[in-house]
């Protein structure tokens, strides 16, 4: 079998509305691929939830998916428009046998696309997406009649994942006294959150609340921070909260407007963790990680590991240590204790709880992370290139690494998600980092043949 995935990404299966493979037709096939995998091993009926979040096509999809699963003979729960880590949740407490997140996280409205959970709420493994897109080149079969499946909805979802994330803060304390401001980027948070934050005492301020299939990550949630940051320093609040477009992305502003990413959410909540005596091994982070954690979590004596770019492979990496506490600078944070993804709302209750616990400011509690100048760029290109084959770009490399003289990084590599080439750069010097990551750009759109 070849190694080498057509569909899936390091997150799913993604792309442009209408083309392939985020088409009905493609779902169609592909719920019945899985679908048959399913209940190849299954005595018994089968049940698979689908949840989504606002974007207009996610119906579209939705209603294919389930027709190709009920075709294969599989029962499908539709748990309407629900953040990612409520759909993992669900799958596990329902005993379902695999959870399906119809998204494009933080993309536009315009891309969609589909992420799977295992029975435990985990991301699938690499040798079963294989073998899916092994059985997606053979023709597409239906079920006997009598053996078809069944679609049932699923009420109270929201309900249910409500009550678990409240039910995760510490016992006995309480929210009140803090004004929030809360952006749900117009997407799958913006009915569940308001109410968990309220129910829990907090004065909550909106915005991103009003999805209308179209307005998804718009000039709002985790990649538009500055609307955030405009609305906090206002509404002169405690902590500004913005979530991605599917909820397992957070990045919050603290009350002088500064950004706090996930390496400042990682170490606020080791830092708590520890102090709580729950805090199991070390941290994981990614290749992106800021160096200043690293060294910031040494001296608190706590280990740091890197594991690829992507939430699957920092599970990956914490599960195979036996460890907990991982995630990524784009506030991707999974905290294995209470979850088995990602989840916005879950990391954020955990800062709040931190806040709480030390009698702290939210800026108060990052004093202790030095941060070293770092710069992320995103160039977009027409086709995947070939970044170690290019001359261009690894001659902008090796200079780019001999001006940095080992203090400071540079890494270039291709989004799993998008027709992107991230360039980071990291060093002591900010007008140094700044000129270097402009020079790469240059390098990159050169060997892309982009007008500079």
């Amino acid at each position: 079998m070849s190694t080498k995935r057509k569909y899936f990404g390091t997150d799913g299966i993604r792309g442009c509305v209408g083309e392939m493979p985020i088409r009905p037709d493609f779902m169609l096939r592909f719920g019945f691929v899985f679908g048959s995998m399913i209940m190849q091993d299954q005595a018994m009926p089968a049940n698979v939830l689908i949840g989504r979040d606002s974007r207009i096509s996610g119906g579209m999809l939705e209603a294919a998916l389930t027709a190709g699963l009920t075709a294969a003979g599989v029962n499908v729960g539709s748990l309407g428009i629900l953040p990612t880590p409520g759909i993992a949740y669900l799958t596990r407490m329902m005993n379902a046998q695999a959870g399906i997140v119809i998204s494009a996280s933080h993309n536009p409205y315009r891309d969609n696309g589909i992420k799977i959970f295992t029975s435990q709420g985990t991301k699938l493994p690499d040798e079963i997406e294989l073998e899916i897109e092994q059985r997606l080149e053979k023709t597409e079969l239906t079920m006997a009649t009598q053996r078809l499946g069944k679609v049932f909805s699923v009420s109270d979802a929201a309900d249910q994942y409500i009550s678990y994330c409240q039910s995760i803060f510490p016992s006995g304390s309480s929210l009140e006294g803090l004004k929030l401001v809360l952006d749900c980027a117009n997407g799958a948070n913006y009915q569940v959150a308001p109410v968990i934050f309220s129910e829990l005492g907090a004065e909550v301020v909106l915005m991103g609340d009003e999805p209308d299939g179209f307005n998804i990550n718009e000039n709002c949630g985790t990649t538009y921070i500055d609307a955030l940051r405009e609305k906090m320093l206002a509404e002169q609040a405690d902590v500004g909260i913005a979530f991605d477009g599917d909820g397992d992305r957070v990045i919050l502003v603290d009350s002088r407007g500064r950004v706090i990413d996930g390496d400042d959410v990682l170490y606020i909540m080791a830092h708590y963790l520890k102090h709580k005596n729950r805090l199991i091994g070390g941290i994981v982070g990614t290749a992106m990680t800021n160096f200043g954690l690293e060294l910031a979590l040494k001296k608190m004596g706590i280990e740091f590991v890197r594991a690829q770019v992507g939430d699957r492979y920092v599970l990956k990496e914490l599960a195979e240590r036996n460890w907990m506490l991982g995630g990524e600078t784009s506030g991707h944070v999974i905290c294995l204790d209470v979850a088995t993804s990602g989840d916005g709302i879950i990391s954020a209750l955990q800062v709040l709880a931190a806040m709480i616990c030390f009698d702290k400011s939210l800026d108060e509690l990052t004093q202790g992370l030095q941060k070293l100048p770092q710069i992320l760029l995103n160039v977009r290109t027409q086709e995947r290139i070939d970044l170690e084959g290019s001359l261009d770009i690894q001659t902008a490399v090796k200079k780019a690494n001999a001006q940095l003289n080992g203090k400071g990084r540079v890494l270039l590599r291709l989004s799993g998600t998008e027709p992107l080439v991230r360039v980071m750069v990291e060093g002591e010097n900010l007008k140094q980092v700044q000129a270097i990551a402009k020079e790469l750009v240059a390098a990159v759109k050169m060997s892309c043949h982009i007008v500079v």
